[in-house]
């Protein structure tokens, strides 16, 4: 489910381009985090983005779409599966759908070998080496080692106003990595989970969104004026905090 963003680039690619590009992210999930990164930018709050578990580039260059002046996005991956020609096929997929060269880095290799300098070296040579990063997709290994190695990498990185996003949250196949964001949470109060974005089918997971408490107030009334056609009337709770849920179809069960 395509919604519009606002970005007129973003939102041609999600029409005519997202779907061509291998990879399991969601439409609707690069619609809501392209909403996002354009608000960001109309806030001034300016930096980088970046990736872990980039692929082909599906959801990259989603990402990429949003980037503004002297901005960089950092896509992270080993790049090796299911073959060794995963990081052509990046390359070839991101300037097929319109994004530069010298707007993008690359890292092929494991997060677990790196540090928060090496993640933001790319954004101090090509672009404004001053800037954090406000917005960080994570995606990577699905366990709980290395999902606290890559929030690791992101936290020291963040703009205080930034946000994290988790991939395959709730998902079926990988269960205890709700229990490690919940762990996460609770070591890190100044945290908070602003939204769930829930899954289009088995393949295209939920995703958590994370926050700073003291920027919660930049998103959450806008996404839910925003998507308001979207948003489960429910809401959830997510280590006492009222989270926001938006799903494509809207519902609650009908019982009789």
């Amino acid at each position: 489910m395509r919604l519009l963003t606002g970005n007129p680039a973003l939102d041609a690619y999600l029409e005519k381009g997202y779907s061509s590009v291998r990879g399991m992210s969601s439409v609707f999930a690069a619609s809501i985090s392209g909403h996002m990164i354009r608000r960001q930018t109309e806030l001034g709050i300016r930096g980088h983005i970046a990736e872990i578990g980039t692929f082909e580039g599906r959801f990259f260059i989603a990402l990429a779409h949003g980037l503004a002046a002297g901005e960089h996005a950092i896509g992270i991956d080993i790049f090796t599966w299911p073959s060794e020609k995963v990081l052509d096929h990046l390359h070839e997929n991101l300037t097929h759908h319109g994004i530069e060269a010298g707007r993008y880095t690359a890292i092929k290799g494991s997060t677990a070998d790196m540090e928060p300098a090496d993640v933001i070296a790319p954004a101090k040579v090509k672009a404004d080496g001053s800037l954090p990063i406000r917005f960080f997709h994570i995606d990577g290994q699905h366990d709980e080692p290395n999902l606290v190695k890559d929030l690791s990498l992101a936290l020291p990185l963040m703009h205080r106003q930034g946000l994290i996003v988790l991939d395959d949250m709730l998902h079926p196949s990988y269960p205890g990595l709700v229990e490690t964001v919940h762990k996460w949470l609770r070591a890190h109060p100044e945290w908070v989970c602003l939204a769930i974005i829930d899954r289009e089918d088995i393949v295209a997971a939920a995703k958590y969104v994370l926050v700073r408490k003291d920027a919660l107030h930049l998103y959450e009334q806008d996404l839910l004026t925003t998507f308001a056609s979207n948003v489960f009337s429910m809401g959830s709770n997510v280590e006492g905090h009222f989270t926001v849920v938006l799903t494509p179809h809207p519902r609650l069960a009908e019982v009789d």
